[in-house]
């Protein structure tokens, strides 16, 4: 049906919204596509709704041609079922939960994989009924902390997901490469530019696990990228490359030395330089040499809490991202004053490995880089304020309980394959693919008889896209300085008549050409509004950033109307005879 803006419920706003920190958070508001309703939840308009329709039917298309049927689950959830998953307490904070009147526990779901392993254990028995996968698309409800950048990161948010059940693991890899390449037809028609790469599982649980990222400065997810090889990944899942093990033989004794006045790594550094008895004889001492002990405390599921030590050069950080997902499902918070007092082993700025491990009175967990690694000698803490060790070497005068991912990735790192300078970006996640195994099938019971009548457990994978995360990742990557340019798959409209000017004739020419536009099959936005000015018109036009604008104006007096193609820029005139058949051809591609 033809959209008139005379009568269509829209808009725009000239001001940018005072909260908008993305360029597709501003736009969407400004074009009236989306209204914000409460802090990470938000109203879709006319237009905005039909967008995200339309990335809706991408989806549900490329999903029924891969072969998996379409469901719909309620969004509110009873308890029990994430309770069997652990899920109820894992997802801590995250989680919407509510009472019913009678007091039962209930939640709004973030995610349904116990939901879809109920319902194929209720009416699938054999391996026969195997392999199935099933989706829908539907509203998902998260409690964020922070949520921002409109609907890129929100409390309320559409997600498909789907899920797979096979009778074994070589099935449900043929599963998972089915969505994957689904996934990429699905982000190509939608007209993204995509990276996959390797990801953690998190509270999903589950193996291997791929992210489909869309690079953007926007993006709240860092990935890196091999310079060489086709080597992708999140930070959080980027392997360090292990160092050999080096030989201790020649290594010089630890020894405890004074370091007055060294509150910062740099100080250190600059001290065991500028101090004749403690410099190296082969170079100089660098930050990297020190292995800073970072003490956080880990808040398990049940609420139990650990104090954890990380040690790391000290020429990193502890990135906080890859810590988490090293440590999930607990949760990390900071070590407080309070809690150093309580351990009084732990000497602020001066911990060491022989206040940590099992084998110290303390007893507190140490786990350190990979780059800790046997005969590697270090500069660290000696456990009293004002001091330090030197020539600690790891297996000889210390043991780590483990290691651990934490530190951060920087670019010109080597890549874990090849050894290749890594490169660095951002991205937004629009789509994450796991093999979850059969974490959720054992946790509800969901076997099947095999082809020799015994009772196997499913394997299952699990496979979701960020729906209307997808809109705003599309905005971010093709909107330009004068508002959003939308790919014609997904767009509100294939063609936007802009009549200008106060002839009668230029509307009546505009609702010809919108006529005909429209019985050839084409959807049209027809501005149509009298008493708004040309530019007030054009600026709409080009914020609300339909692919095909066709401007009918003064150039009617000559024949011509104007054909701009919103995505490049270029403008050519056309005559008026014919200009149906033009703007038509115009706008198929």
């Amino acid at each position: 049906m033809l959209q008139r803006m005379s009568t269509l419920f829209l808009r725009t706003l000239r001001e940018d919204p005072a909260d908008a920190e993305v360029a597709s958070h501003r736009l969407l508001v400004r074009a009236g596509y989306v209204r914000r309703a409460a802090p990470g939840i938000y109203s879709w308009l006319p237009v905005g709704w039909q967008v995200l329709r339309n990335v809706e039917r991408v989806v549900r298309e490329e999903m029924e041609r891969s072969g998996a049927q379409e469901v719909h689950f309620p969004a509110l959830l009873p308890r029990e079922p994430y309770e069997a998953t652990g899920r109820w307490t894992e997802y801590g904070e995250n989680l919407f939960r509510l009472h019913d009147r009678k007091g039962g526990d209930y939640l709004l779901g973030p995610t349904h994989e116990e939901m879809f392993t109920l319902l194929v254990k209720d009416l699938y028995s054999s391996y026969k009924d195997l392999p199935l996968s099933l989706f829908q698309i539907q509203n998902k409800y998260r409690d964020e902390a922070r949520p921002r950048a409109g609907i890129l990161r929100g409390r309320e948010f559409v997600m498909k997901d789907s899920y797979s059940f096979d009778v074994d693991d070589a099935g449900l890899q043929v599963s998972y490469d089915s969505h994957r390449v689904a996934y990429q037809r699905i982000f190509e028609r939608l007209g993204l530019d995509y990276v996959i790469v390797s990801a953690v599982s998190g509270a999903m649980g589950g193996s291997a696990s791929e992210e489909f990222l869309a690079p953007c400065e926007a993006g709240e997810d860092t990935f890196v990228r091999c310079t060489s090889c086709d080597y992708a990944a999140n930070t959080e899942a980027v392997r360090t490359p292990v160092p050999p093990a080096l030989d201790t033989s020649a290594a010089p004794a630890s020894r405890v030395v004074d370091t007055p006045s060294t509150p910062s790594i740099a100080t250190l550094v600059d001290l065991l330089n500028a101090t004749d008895d403690l410099r190296r004889g082969d170079r100089e001492w660098t930050a990297a040499d020190t292995l800073k002990n970072v003490v956080v405390t880990l808040v398990h599921p049940d609420g139990t809490r650990e104090p954890l030590v990380v040690g790391v050069p000290g020429d990193r950080e502890v990135d906080a991202k890859r810590l988490e997902a090293a440590v999930s499902p607990a949760e990390v918070e900071a070590f407080t004053d309070e809690d150093f007092a309580k351990h009084p082993a732990l000497v602020r700025g001066y911990i060491g490995p022989g206040a940590l491990g099992e084998q110290s009175a303390s007893g507190i967990r140490y786990l350190v880089d990979p780059r800790v690694v046997e005969g590697s000698e270090w500069v660290t803490g000696a456990d009293e304020t004002g001091k330090h060790v030197v020539h600690l070497v790891a297996g000889r005068d210390f043991t780590a309980n483990g290691t651990i991912e934490a530190a951060e990735v920087r670019e010109g790192d080597p890549c874990p394959v090849d050894g290749a300078p890594l490169t660095i970006a951002r991205g937004i996640e629009i789509g994450h693919i796991f093999q979850l195994g059969r974490k959720y099938a054992d946790a509800l019971g969901l076997k099947v008889l095999d082809a020799n009548g015994k009772q196997v457990t499913v394997t299952m994978g699990s496979y979701g896209i960020g729906v209307s995360r997808a809109v705003a990742a599309i905005a971010e990557q093709t909107s330009d300085e004068l508002g959003l340019v939308w790919p014609r798959e997904v767009a509100p409209a294939d063609v936007h008549v802009v009549a200008t000017g106060k002839d009668a004739s230029v509307f009546d020419e505009a609702e010809r050409l919108a006529t005909g536009l429209e019985a050839a099959g084409r959807r049209v936005l027809l501005d149509d509004r009298r008493g708004v000015s040309p530019g007030v018109k054009f600026k709409d036009a080009e914020l609300l950033g339909v692919p095909t604008i066709v401007v009918v104006g003064k150039g009617l007096a000559t024949g011509v109307v104007e054909l701009r193609d919103r995505r490049t820029g270029e403008k050519q005139e056309i005559a008026v005879e014919g200009a149906v058949e033009a703007v038509a051809a115009a706008s198929a591609s």
